[in-house]
């Protein structure tokens, strides 16, 4: 007996009231918008700029003890990693500590590095400090430049992608799709302050790919339906395809939350802003590609004679695998 969270045959009107659903989605876009513009983001080390404290030691690495220590001197956005290498011998334990640029400064100072150090000999006497980096608001200015340009490509690619794929009309709706869920993406990090660095930004790119490959899912039952109900509206083709992926698209979502709630949970701090971008964006994502990408095409429309002989237009690239 298969496990099945929503019967295989469903008969859901997901397009009674098309425009409400836009009307929804645009009214969140803009108050992520309004948030973003008022109270921006809260921007990590990779971007603000700060100071990088390699550490070694022969006790293992206690992220919390360590953690501890350092938040006593108040430094603000402090980060600590374990780095991994298989290189490393039983008594080789390497950490990265990193702390973000104070105000007014470039790079933290040599007193509040000489604090740190004090304070992480406390609790760890054996710790030795192997090397000190720190991060200017120059390069932190273009690691920003860089992943704007990094999501725009990516967007890009994925218009092309699917306009060879399909027709204009169907990227159309999935880029609308896109820039929703990274719009909506940026605007819950801005509106609860969650700390925004490069991971994040890793997060979005994931959360792109993930929304593209649910909303292809549904585009080709779409082609394929229009084919197979030649005569039908095509509001009412959309509400066969949609009902027909639906028990795929949910089963992909709550698996990938399942897992993706367990490393929030257990994962610690470390990736802990990154899982909520994915699980933001899962929810977000399965929700744009039935309510947001297919209502776009809903509004567009679809070229549908078949018998001309450029019947095939948008559609020659359509063996290409995702």
């Amino acid at each position: 007996m298969r496990l099945r969270l929503v019967p295989q045959t469903t008969s859901f009107d997901f397009f009674g009231r098309p425009t409400l659903w836009l009307g929804i989605s645009g009214v969140m876009m803009v108050l992520a918008l309004v948030s973003f513009f008022i109270q921006g983001l809260n921007f990590g080390i990779d971007f603000r700029g700060g100071t990088t404290v390699r550490t070694q030691s022969e006790q293992p690495i206690d992220i919390g003890v360590y953690r501890g220590a350092v938040d006593t001197l108040d430094l603000g956005d402090v980060s600590i990693t374990e780095v991994f290498d298989p290189t490393f011998g039983p008594t080789e334990n390497v950490a990265m500590v990193r702390i973000q640029a104070q105000d007014g400064q470039e790079s933290v100072s040599p007193e509040l590095i000489a604090a740190v150090e004090g304070a992480l000999q406390e609790v760890v006497p054996d710790i030795r400090f192997i090397s000190v980096e720190s991060v200017g608001p120059k390069v932190s200015g273009e690691l920003i430049m860089t992943a704007v340009i990094a999501v725009l490509l990516a967007m890009t690619a994925v218009v092309v992608y699917i306009w060879l794929r399909f027709e204009w009309q169907f990227a159309l709706g999935a880029i609308v799709a896109l820039v929703h869920d990274v719009v909506l993406t940026i605007g819950v990090f801005s509106e609860l302050q969650i700390r925004f660095d490069l991971a994040i930004i890793a997060a979005i790119l994931t959360i792109v790919g993930y929304s593209l490959n649910d909303t292809v899912v549904v585009f080709d039952r779409v082609r394929e339906n229009l084919r197979k109900y030649k005569k039908r509206p095509l509001r009412e083709v959309l509400n066969i395809s949609i009902n027909e992926t639906l028990s795929r698209t949910i089963m992909t979502s709550v698996t990938t939350l399942i897992a993706l709630i367990a490393l929030f949970i257990l994962g610690g701090d470390v990736i802990r802003g990154f899982v909520f971008a994915m699980i933001w964006g899962v929810v977000i994502g399965t929700y744009s590609s039935i309510f947001v990408a297919s209502v776009v095409l809903l509004k567009l429309g679809v070229t549908r004679d078949w018998s001309k002989p450029n019947a095939n237009t948008g559609n020659q690239f359509s063996n290409i695998d995702a």
